[in-house]
């Protein structure tokens, strides 16, 4: 084990098993006379260097603490877990088949923008021509209009015989964009963790889904214009509200309406069989 050992203004004084030795580094170091030889172990007899003051050791500038920066919602992960609403208003459709109007309707009020669902529906371009129906079972559509471009078929009609059926997302985007929502999007193939981000965002969110989240045929017809449509004939769209660890808030048009929670398991089954279609609005 080593001895401790003391500097001192160039000088190093070592302990060595009870005696001292002097050693310096420096020319002008205070030396043992030849002549006389002094006991290393006599301390009475050992000459006193003079110490020189020893330089006060700086005091550290302390390191300022980083400025906290507020947490992002959208990331901290008691957000991603705890239940978030905001409010949206609450809306019936007024024609049998309107939801997505409807739904419209509540998400432009939530943004402050007031219209009457017959003043947007208006703008749906409906094309009321008749379906040819393969009469099954199971009951199949095999041609009838375009619901990315019109609404297809009476909005006051019957969706399972069929007479009526509905619109799909670029003819609700395009109203929304040019009626207080300039920034919203919509597409296909959303994933849930997309739109549950957009939620938390407090940005409301159309969703395709089934009326009364039942479980029906879901099929293809082709439009007049060639394109492959994917459908069931419960077609029917809600806007999401509010998320939790395990749920959804939804303001459902359907049968007066009304605004409650269901399982992201049962919502997402749902909300596949129209390949994930959604409108978020902004």
């Amino acid at each position: 084990m080593r001895s401790p050992a003391l500097v001192a203004g160039g000088l190093v004084l070592l302990a060595l098993s009870g005696a001292v030795a002097l050693a310096s580094p420096q020319a002008n170091a205070p030396t043992v006379p030849q002549a006389s030889a002094v006991a290393l172990n006599d301390a009475s007899s050992w000459p006193v260097p003079r110490m020189p003051k020893a330089t006060p050791t700086p005091t550290a500038t302390p390191t300022p603490a980083p400025t906290p920066h507020p947490a992002v919602a959208a990331t901290a992960p008691a957000q991603l877990t705890g239940q978030f609403t905001f409010p949206v208003p609450v809306r019936a459709q007024t024609m049998n088949l309107d939801c997505e109007t409807a739904a419209l309707q509540m998400a432009l009020m939530a943004m402050g923008h007031s219209y009457s669902q017959s003043e947007l529906f208006s703008l749906e371009k409906p094309d009321t021509r008749a379906p040819i129906i393969d009469r099954g079972p199971p009951k199949r559509v095999i041609q009838w209009g375009d619901p990315y471009t019109n609404f297809v078929g009476n909005v006051n009609g019957a969706d399972l015989i069929p007479t009526g059926y509905g619109v799909y997302w670029p003819v609700i985007l395009s109203i929304a964009q040019s009626h207080g929502a300039p920034n919203s999007y919509g597409h296909e193939g959303f994933s849930a963790a997309e739109i549950y981000a957009a939620v938390r965002a407090g940005h409301p969110v159309e969703a395709w889904t089934e009326t009364g989240w039942d479980r029906p045929y879901v099929g293809y017809w082709t439009a007049w214009d060639g394109r492959q449509i994917r459908y069931s004939l419960i077609e029917h769209t809600v806007i999401l509200s509010g998320v939790s660890a395990n749920s959804v808030r939804v303001n459902d048009p359907w049968r007066g309406g009304s605004q409650y929670w269901i399982s992201k398991a049962k919502f997402e089954v749902s909300w596949r069989d129209f390949n994930n279609m959604a409108i978020v609005f902004q």
